[in-house]
């Protein structure tokens, strides 16, 4: 599990052009301050990572580009911006500025290697299929983890579940990417489960608050995908995502500087009433839902996730059909940088 302290933020450094107001840009159905530095809320004030969807929604309504002091960044929480941050060339990695521009920025369940950069012919063709070896050892894994659970009065699914499937997942020596032959070495998004082992327990979490959701799951298991997908959208594994311009880039609320960090708010992205219809809320059949939020399906990781979360489900359905919240128990997110419930306290019987 990452850390929940902001370790890879940069330290701060004096924010540029403080005197400078920058330009004021309007978007229709917003109401849009002049962004100054330093004027807007910061990520790193007290009890932010109690609740950081609050903070985003002031963020995304009144600050759209707001410079963070005691953070050292930029930052931008509406969605167009988040995503030209996360694919405009005109932005690159941070603080590993060799990455390639254009490439997957570190988001969802990606890491932002150079082996998940797209190749064309990834590119012109569906995303292929898990082999079978791999979907297999997902499955077995899934099933032996739950039926050792199901004969128990209570269970922490995240203690039990969702820590270990990762790591049965990723076996050494597996190759969890469909393009490499079997024993090919781990890549170095897979080698990392605990984004999958947070976005999992999110998923479950999310499942597990809505009894005719999960009914449904029994009857069309194909509904996980969708159930995945949205998971990552409201509850991303990954809160904030780290760049750096290389030219001077226009967004809500101003011009970004050439040279600048930038921290892109994923969590505040996925939740923008400009993008999602009733973004706050858990909702598999909506017809806005955006699949990209994981990372590129390219990323081996991505896969394995998907794999994970469709697999691991099945198995719990399967193995405890009553499976429910522990009485009285909540889930309760917490995290920064990487967010998701810590405990997941069920009733298998």
């Amino acid at each position: 599990m990452q850390a929940d302290a902001p370790d890879g933020i940069p330290p701060p450094i004096s924010a540029p052009d403080r005197g400078r107001r920058v330009a004021r840009t309007a978007r229709p159905g917003r109401t849009d301050r002049t962004a100054r530095p330093g004027t807007g809320p910061s990520l790193l004030a007290p009890g932010a990572a109690h609740d950081p969807y609050r903070l985003y929604r002031v963020l995304r309504e009144e600050y759209p580009l707001s410079y963070d002091a005691p953070l050292g960044a930029w930052l931008l929480s509406r969605h167009a911006d988040v995503s030209t941050a996360l694919t405009d060339p005109r932005f690159t990695g941070f603080p590993h500025d060799g990455a390639p521009r254009g490439g997957p920025a570190p988001r969802g369940l990606c890491h932002g290697s150079r082996l998940c950069v797209p190749r064309p012919q990834d590119i012109a063709r569906p995303a292929a299929a898990a082999p079978r070896h791999l979907s297999e050892r997902v499955e077995r894994t899934a099933y032996v983890l739950a039926r050792r659970i199901a004969g128990r009065q209570q269970a922490d699914l995240v203690e039990e579940f969702c820590r270990w499937l990762p790591v049965g997942a990723a076996a050494p020596g597996a190759s969890p990417d469909p393009a490499q032959p079997p024993g090919h070495p781990i890549t170095p998004c897979t080698s990392r489960t605990g984004l999958r082992e947070t976005a999992l327990a999110s998923f479950l979490a999310n499942l597990l608050d809505d009894p005719d959701l999960l009914a449904a799951l029994r009857i069309e298991p194909a509904l996980a995908r969708r159930a995945w997908s949205e998971s990552l959208r409201r509850d991303p594994p990954v809160q904030v995502v780290l760049r750096r311009t290389v030219a001077e880039v226009r967004v809500s609320g101003g011009t970004l500087p050439a040279g600048a960090p930038v921290a892109c708010l994923i969590g505040a992205a996925g939740r923008d009433p400009e993008r999602y219809a009733a973004p706050d809320l858990f909702d598999p059949f909506r017809t806005d839902q955006d699949r990209s939020t994981g990372g590129p399906e390219s990323c081996p990781a991505v896969l394995l996730g998907r794999l994970e979360a469709e697999e691991g489900v099945r198995a719990l359905l399967d193995a405890m059909p009553r499976l429910r919240w522990a009485d009285g128990f909540r889930p309760s997110s917490t995290g920064l940088l990487t967010r998701g419930p810590r405990t997941l306290l069920v009733r298998p019987g």
